[in-house]
């Protein structure tokens, strides 16, 4: 069965969130960077990591899965998503390239 790539991005709750998280916060993103390397060890992560972006830090992953709808479930199942404390968006990409892709 194909697979498809989704861009994921990781919206905070504010844009000083990395200077000012809260102890509770704090652990939630723990949990997300725990969770976000089991999806990657299991395959249906292609990268992820922290984006510093001038206008404000945010998440970013490119998420692989058979579709939309599964896509959104590894997301909707992220401890921040469940918690409330982060949104996010999702786009449908086309992988050009990357190391360690089978094409």
């Amino acid at each position: 069965m194909p697979r498809y790539f989704y861009y994921l991005k990781l919206i905070p709750p504010r844009t000083t969130f990395v200077e000012d998280m809260t102890s509770s916060e704090r652990k939630l993103m723990q949990e997300h960077a725990a969770y976000m390397k089991q999806l990657f060890v299991e395959g249906n992560v292609l990268i992820y990591g922290p984006v510093k972006a001038a206008a404000g830090p945010f998440g970013m992953g490119v998420l692989e899965a058979e579709n939309e709808g599964e896509a959104r479930k590894m997301i909707d199942n992220d401890p921040t998503i469940r918690a409330g404390m982060n949104t996010f968006q999702l786009s449908p990409m086309v992988v050009g390239a990357a190391r360690g892709t089978k094409d």
